[in-house]
């Protein structure tokens, strides 16, 4: 995969919001407490500041990653035609494993996973195996301890 970030044009307008709120309302709160904090005296032994600017750093670090994962962003849309026939961006997958066991993976954005709800990253290596397979075809998943097999039962999407 290159370093695209693949995602609905839901998920960009998400992103979009979030940078927006962090650059807007979240840079004014800081701010905000850094004055309160700064006036409070001391800046050596001043707790609050820290605090204060120890948020500042966690908020700009968030939206460098917005920012980037933005700059990065490739839109797809989930064509339920397209993604019928194979395993595309998109696709709820139901496959079963080596050991019988059956699960139902949506494959989504990173922004939108949730894998306790079955919702795995396009990127993820499972999602990443079952890519273009069709009911029938077997996966196999290299996983840091172990390989994992995975038939391909039906698709939906």
């Amino acid at each position: 995969m290159d370093d695209s970030t693949l995602m609905t044009a839901a998920d960009l307008e998400d992103l979009r919001l979030e940078l927006a709120q962090l650059e807007g309302a979240g840079r004014r709160e800081i701010a905000k407490l850094i004055k309160t904090a700064r006036e409070w005296g001391d800046l050596k032994e001043n707790s609050e500041y820290h605090d204060a600017k120890n948020e500042q750093a966690h908020l700009e670090t968030r939206i460098a990653t917005l920012r980037s994962r933005l700059a990065r962003a490739q839109v797809v849309e989930i064509d339920g035609a397209a993604a019928g026939d194979a395993v595309a961006f998109g696709s709820i997958v139901l496959v079963r494993d080596e050991q019988g066991h059956e699960h139902r993976f949506e494959l989504v954005s990173s922004q939108a996973a949730a894998p306790s709800t079955g919702k795995i990253s396009i990127e993820s290596p499972v999602a990443r195996a079952l890519l273009g397979l069709r009911p029938g075809d077997v996966a196999a998943v290299e996983l840091p301890r172990s390989t994992r097999e995975f038939t391909i039962l039906s698709l939906e999407r």
